[in-house]
């Protein structure tokens, strides 16, 4: 980092606690634009794909009985690695309890807890597969700040939509509900209707065009609506797709261009990133740049 953006921060320099190591690993570990940082965040993604291989690989009988104890030291290996490393993030930043609850800072924890919770439950150590959600810093690494500003794009639209996509969940469970009833009345028990729980199941498989074959309509009247079940899924797909759409060109027509090769900035207090290279205030903590 220059000087300028150290300037910038607050928590750098006088008023930050713990000296000049603080600074020096907050720029490895957060400093995505810097050759150390870049170089941090490269082994971090192998290590991450590399335990979740093990992890993968241990739950197969075969191999977990060939090389369990292999595999399990492995597993503590990166996660004491990965437990370092949290200790290290929740160290260099002026506010840990924010980046502790943000995003990030709950995936880097989740990814380590279940190794320890196998301890006294057995089996939880396969829910490590959640760090393959670490591996999103790769978008940091390749410089396609872009695309995570796209995704809060996403996010944010299917917020303003929610109202819209409320409504329409709830005409779509009123037919559910409404087709399963016909169908239980038309099929009946002799052809596996057995309820109305069971034929809004077959309701909701057939309109979501999963169509499982498990249950079939027997009568000409129950294929004839079995086929406007079906119609209907394909013509339902389309409403929420253009909700959404329709919501992004709105909220998008405030957003700066996404084609901008200009690196967006981080919040080094809550780690919060996507910010706008002009931005002074972080969006989400309100802490000045």
């Amino acid at each position: 980092m220059n000087g300028e953006q150290n300037a910038g921060r607050p928590g750098v320099g006088k008023d930050r606690r713990g000296g000049p190591w603080r600074d020096r690993v907050h720029e490895v570990i957060f400093g995505f634009d810097t050759p150390a940082g870049k170089a941090f965040d490269v082994s971090l993604i192998i290590l991450i794909v590399l335990s979740v291989i093990v992890v993968i690989l241990d739950s197969l009988h075969d191999v977990s009985e060939r090389y369990g104890t292999q595999l399990v030291v492995a597993e503590w290996f990166f996660t004491v690695l990965f437990t370092i490393e949290y200790a290290l993030r929740l160290a260099c930043v002026r506010h840990p309890s924010r980046y502790a609850l943000s995003f990030f800072g709950l995936v880097d924890l989740l990814a380590i807890v279940p190794t320890y919770l196998s301890l006294l439950f057995p089996g939880t150590e396969f829910l490590v597969v959640i760090r393959v959600l670490r591996v999103l810093r790769v978008f940091r690494v390749l410089k396609l700040g872009h695309h995570i500003q796209d995704a809060n794009l996403l996010t944010r639209s299917l917020y303003a939509s929610r109202r819209k996509i409320a409504v329409f969940v709830y005409v779509v469970l009123t037919l559910v509900v409404i087709l399963g009833s016909v169908m239980y009345l038309i099929e009946g028990e002799e052809n596996g209707f057995t309820s109305i729980p069971v034929s809004i199941y077959w309701t909701i498989v057939t309109l979501t065009t999963v169509g499982y074959g498990d249950l079939t309509p027997g009568t000409v009247l129950g294929q004839t609506v079995s086929a406007i079940v079906m119609l209907l899924g394909y013509a339902i797909i389309a409403v929420p797709t253009g909700i959404v759409t329709a919501e992004m060109v709105h909220v998008s027509s405030g957003r700066r261009d996404p084609t901008s090769q200009e690196p967006a900035r981080s919040c080094e207090q809550c780690d919060e990133r996507g910010h706008d290279v002009d931005a002074v205030f972080c969006k989400r903590c309100g802490a000045r740049f």
